[in-house]
């Protein structure tokens, strides 16, 4: 397939993504909002000349704040545009640069060439930078055709990405050819991109900018507070985070076993979606669990059982009020999410066998003896089990977790380094 046949399939596509969108706005009703900026219309006025930097959603939002903000200090002269594809991306963009006024921020319209070329011609970016995976060929194709270099930041692909690339190769291989920059994560992930068809010129090992993620103290020194607030400091605390459908089930039966062990244990339960919520919030009641929402600030009391993180935007708050991190995506193939967030704030950090999205930092924390691999219910209680029951262990997992990923800083730096020199 080419990029003309990929087009006229898209176009074929545009009713079924209609569906789509009113299927989840029906869930969340933002996604029936702001539906012209989908094709780039009505467009917010912006200043155009700067740098337009493409995060698809919250945890590529989260993981591009630190480049953006050191873009803004090394380029004080130019504007940021900030483009995500989900409403709950959106929010978190705003929250993060709320009151910068050099952030301008719309969603990416679909990959179509009118509506992309539409985008650009409003926007008119110097270079554009694409966090991670977010491979449009019609969005590079049109930045190549007004000359507009293109960067892969902190790009990753896993093994299974990669040969799905390659299935159409005539797609990604001319779209690969166009970039001018591809900062990868791995030697590993360089050589599938250079397989696939990228010039040697552009591909460049930078490292993860996940492993540059820095803590505001003030965090840690809240969630304590908060801790003695439930009079919980000597109560075991643990989370989940970031869980998808397949795995709150999972999840709920561990701590079902956890509590036959350990009668006061608390659950923080933070589900990666936000439509989502309130069918984990029925879950947790109808299977019996004492559970309160963070979102209505309801007291955490001796009786409570599950504390539901039913908010955005304080995933590493809720991170830190826990002793034991279980990081989701990972019992089912979802290929997992970041683990360096708990091991950032020093956490002992579980996860499922499906982490193909963090391969390599996955390893190195395993090998380290920071992260624990569970299958199944029974696992995942024994493991939190095993770390309450054995304080000193936790705490060596966790600081072991805290030195992987401070060996492995520097990345952000590489990276903005080679940016600039694409301006």
């Amino acid at each position: 397939m080419n990029r003309t046949l990929y087009t006229l399939l898209f176009h074929l596509g545009l009713p079924l993504l209609a569906v789509r969108l009113w299927l989840r706005a029906r869930k969340a009703p933002a996604y029936g909002q702001r539906l012209g900026e989908r094709f780039a219309y009505r467009l917010p006025a912006m200043q155009p000349g700067g740098i337009w930097v493409h995060a698809v959603s919250v945890g590529e939002s989260i993981a591009a704040a630190p480049m953006i903000r050191q873009l803004l200090l090394r380029h004080p002269e130019l504007p940021i545009t900030v483009t995500c594809m989900t409403p709950t991306g959106s929010e978190r963009i705003q929250a993060l640069f709320a009151g910068e006024p050099r952030i301008q921020h719309c969603y990416l319209p679909y990959d179509l060439p009118w509506a992309s070329g539409r985008f650009l011609d409003h926007v008119r970016p110097r270079l554009a930078v694409i966090i991670e995976t977010e491979l449009w060929p019609n969005h590079i194709h049109q930045c190549a055709r007004r000359g507009i270099p293109v960067a892969l930041a902190n790009g990753r692909l896993s093994e299974r990405s990669a040969r799905g690339y390659a299935r159409f190769s005539r797609l990604t291989a001319p779209m690969l050819a166009e970039m001018s920059l591809l900062a990868v994560q791995t030697e590993t992930e360089a050589q599938r991109f250079l397989a696939l068809g990228a010039r040697a010129e552009c591909v460049q090992v930078t490292g993860s900018i996940k492993f540059d993620l820095n803590v505001d103290p003030t965090v840690p020194a809240r969630a304590a507070q908060l801790r003695e607030q439930w009079q919980a400091c000597e109560r075991p605390v643990w989370i989940a985070a970031s869980t998808h459908e397949g795995e709150d089930e999972v999840i709920l039966a561990a701590h079902r076993q956890l509590l036959a062990s350990h009668g006061d244990a608390l659950l923080i339960l933070v589900p990666r979606h936000q439509e989502r919520f309130a069918s984990m919030h029925a879950l947790c009641k109808a299977q019996g669990f004492t559970t309160v929402q963070r979102s209505l600030d309801q007291p955490v009391t001796a009786a409570t059982q599950v504390l539901l993180g039913d908010t955005m935007g304080e995933l590493l708050f809720l991170y830190a009020l826990a002793d034991i991190a279980f990081v989701g995506g990972s019992l089912v193939a979802n290929g997992g999410h970041n683990p360096l967030e708990p091991a950032a704030l020093a956490k002992p950090v579980l996860s499922g066998p499906h982490m193909f999205n963090f391969l390599e930092i996955a390893a190195m924390m395993r090998k380290a003896g920071a992260l624990i691999e569970v299958d199944d219910a029974q696992g995942l209680a024994t493991a939190v089990r095993q770390w309450i029951e054995l304080p000193r262990d936790a705490v060596h997992s966790g600081q072991a977790g805290l030195a992987v990923m401070r060996a492995n800083q520097g990345a952000l730096k590489r990276l903005l380094d080679a940016l600039d020199a694409r301006l």
